[in-house]
């Protein structure tokens, strides 16, 4: 069998496969994706262990394996979880989007305020079925209302990060990013500002969640769960 012969078979034996790998790379870099939560900066509503479905068409349409959007239809809205690259080192970090273009943020005593509004309506009722903190450090949850998202953050009375920031400014075509975790999350307090074109796409929901601390079991309650 000839060398052009050879080739020729194996094409006709794996070209199905090939396709479909290309097709499934190409969906993944321009339509959808899942993000492996690895820490614990956006408890108590994304734990360690989940992955995450992120939507890459719910603001553009990008030319596969670049940031140019080739269609435009939405931009990140006050309280969307977005999936982006950090401006520091080009991980890609999980984080909820806080302050919009032309936003003044601060954050006094851990009271996030947005253009003088204060986000926070109160304790929050949460009552967590497991324990996630896996340390002894004191939390308090409080719900925000932020655009249409209701969700708790924690804070910890004793915090040894920032609990008081700013005021500062968005700057056009970027985006202020928190952790729901406030006082364990590297984020725009930390990073800066995440210009537009970093943003990757939308998390809207948990898909499976493996519990590392439990032998990988998977969660209970847990798969395809709604995030706030």
């Amino acid at each position: 069998m000839t060398e052009v012969s050879r080739i020729k078979t194996y094409w006709l034996e794996w070209r199905s496969f090939l396709v479909f790998v290309l097709l499934l790379v190409l969906f993944r870099s321009a339509i959808a994706d899942w993000y492996v939560v690895p820490t614990g900066s956006m408890k108590p509503n994304i734990l360690e262990g989940d992955r995450i479905f992120v939507n890459k068409l719910a603001y553009d349409l990008r030319l596969p394996f670049t940031d140019i959007a080739l269609a435009n239809w939405d931009q990140p809205q006050h309280g969307d979880i977005v999936v982006f690259f950090s401006p520091r080192d080009e991980t890609r970090l999980i984080k909820r989007v806080i302050g919009l273009p032309g936003d003044i943020i601060v954050i006094q005593d851990n009271q996030l305020y947005i253009n003088g509004k204060a986000v926070n309506i109160g304790p929050s009722d949460l009552n967590l079925e497991e324990n996630i903190w896996h340390s002894g450090v004191h939390r308090q949850l409080f719900a925000e209302k932020l655009g249409t998202h209701n969700y708790p953050v924690a804070v910890s009375p004793r915090a040894f990060l920032v609990n008081n920031f700013g005021p500062v400014k968005v700057p056009a075509d970027h985006y202020f990013m928190l952790g729901d975790n406030r006082d364990n999350s590297a984020d725009s307090r930390m990073i800066g500002f995440v210009e537009r074109s970093r943003i990757v796409g939308r998390a809207s929901h948990v898909i499976v969640s493996l519990n590392y601390s439990n032998y990988y079991l998977p969660r209970k309650n847990r798969t395809f769960v709604a995030l706030p």
